[in-house]
């Protein structure tokens, strides 16, 4: 096995799959090109042939290649593309760019539990509400999140919480919801067990964590999310010229 699969969890086959597709995307195998032959994938990759074998039928499974008889294996097509998610730097903007894009929430998990809090983020209110679901677009899984819900907030629109996005129902409440402060940031990481298979990814593939902290006046922290998005659904765009 060569060092380059060495730190994943993820079977060997679909971690050769991933490298695969990313040969077809950035155009390395064109399309109605033919791919290396098997031995010489298992030479490249350093892995058996039968990983090869597993990997290639993934990928004609998904339609992105098709054998020929007596000619190879061939690229049929790039795997589907999706919008991209602009990081936004404001609530306002992120409760917007959420009501655009309407992505599905599917619910993984509810019940009571402690936020992990940074002394910087604040002060922790006496009980909150845990949310475990991931968000997902036409087409596939896209980020999945915990988020942690002051129960006093959580208690003025229990359903609207569990059934749409937060930052947009924060934002429709905030008349009865001061917030104060809110800050996020965005890491580069790579995927753990969990969210690669809540995200359909493979373990370490990349991924754009988000951690998003609101507070009331009195400095409580009344939402915390953490979000783990697709690496390939998140787009940072920054303006340069002030």
């Amino acid at each position: 096995m060569t060092a380059f699969f060495d730190h994943s969890a993820s079977p060997l086959y679909a971690q050769l799959a991933d490298v695969m597709r990313e040969c077809i995307v950035k155009g390395v195998w064109p399309i109605d090109s033919r791919i290396p032959t098997l031995p010489a994938l298992a030479a490249e990759y350093g892995v058996a042939s039968i990983t090869v074998r597993q990997a290639v039928q993934l990928l004609k499974n998904e339609g992105l290649l098709s054998p020929e008889q007596g000619r190879g294996t061939f690229v049929r097509r790039k795997p589907e593309t999706h919008p991209r998610m602009k990081v936004e730097s404001s609530l306002t903007r992120l409760a917007q760019l959420y009501r655009e894009l309407a992505p599905r929430v599917i619910p993984l998990a509810e019940g009571s539990a402690t936020p992990r809090l940074e002394p910087e983020d604040g002060l922790p209110a006496p009980a909150y509400h845990h949310l475990r679901r991931v968000h997902a677009s036409k087409r596939q899984p896209t980020s999945v999140i915990s988020a942690y819900l002051d129960e006093r907030v959580f208690a003025l629109a229990p359903t609207r919480f569990r059934t749409e996005l937060i930052i947009p129902v924060l934002m429709d409440l905030k008349a009865k919801i001061p917030i104060a402060s809110a800050r996020q940031i965005l890491t580069i990481s790579t995927a753990g067990a969990d969210a690669a298979k809540a995200l359909n990814i493979s373990v370490s593939a990349p991924v754009a964590e988000v951690r998003r902290v609101v507070c009331s006046p009195d400095g409580t922290v009344i939402y915390l999310g953490e979000l783990t998005y697709r690496g390939d659904f998140i787009r940072v765009e920054m303006d340069l010229l002030d």
